[in-house]
């Protein structure tokens, strides 16, 4: 895997914007069932091994899970206030469930890797993001079945100038969720950029560099290999190199400076 030029910026961004936790936060925008854009703010994972995928954690009964199963196409904007710049990130989208692999196309050994990866994300999460997946289902109804014990585990009688809080219309689980195999609404989320914009705000003038991914077909590329298995290296070594050369060279990023 090539590591994509912007990769470098984003980590100098991560480390100038470290001392703010909110900078790990970002927004990802997908398409819903009436082709309107559905936006939220999300928190970055790191990324998938040696790839550039971006890793997103969701829950299964989402609405941007089922957005994702119809139309695997999403968008990031990411912004660092400390040192004023901005990414964004248009991209494939990968949902990895606990059975299916829905968005990009995948091998049999990808899928055993990235069920892998799911499981290891489940891991390095805290118990407060583990427990999540098992609090009643997202966008239903509240319930007012809150009982004495929960009242005083969420320490929830505090006190307003107008009196008492009402209680909170929802329930949380008391069950502590397991801490290696995670729960089946626990899904691993990849996005997969091919287009990345970077505007740097702090300059002036301001700075904006987009950066494209060019990749050949699978057709093309199998079509070049399969010259290069066809003819014995030791015949013509410049040639097949030249051959290996246009594969890396069309897999690779294309970095312009445009005005902001």
């Amino acid at each position: 895997m090539i590591t994509a030029p912007w990769r470098s910026p984003l980590a100098r961004a991560l480390h100038l914007n470290r001392s703010l936790v909110y900078a790990r936060y970002f927004q990802l925008a997908t398409i819903d069932s009436h082709g309107y854009p559905a936006n939220r703010t999300v928190v970055f994972r790191g990324f998938l091994g040696e790839t550039n995928q971006i890793k997103i954690i969701t829950d299964l009964r989402s609405q941007k899970a089922s957005q994702i199963r119809d139309h695997p196409q999403g968008e990031i904007c990411w912004y660092f206030p400390k040192s004023r710049e901005q990414f964004r990130f248009r991209g494939s989208l990968t949902l990895v469930t606990a059975d299916h692999i829905f968005g990009q196309a995948a091998y049999p050994d990808e899928k055993s890797a990235l069920q892998a990866a799911r499981k290891r994300l489940w891991q390095d999460i805290s118990v407060p993001a583990r427990s999540q997946f098992l609090w009643d289902n997202p966008g239903e109804l509240l319930r007012r079945e809150i009982n004495d014990r929960q009242i005083e585990q969420q320490d929830i009688n505090k006190k307003t100038n107008e009196g008492s809080i009402d209680l909170p219309d929802f329930t949380t689980p008391i069950e502590v969720p397991d801490a290696l195999n995670p729960t089946d609404n626990f899904c691993l989320l990849l996005l997969d950029p091919f287009h990345v914009d970077h505007l740097e705000l702090r300059t002036n003038p301001q700075s904006r560099h987009i950066y494209t991914k060019n990749k050949i077909s699978d057709e093309i590329s199998n079509e070049i290999s399969d010259e290069i298995s066809d003819e014995s290296l030791d015949k013509n070594p410049a040639e097949n190199s030249h051959k290996t050369d246009r594969i890396k060279e069309e897999d690779n990023w294309h970095t312009a400076s445009v005005n902001p």
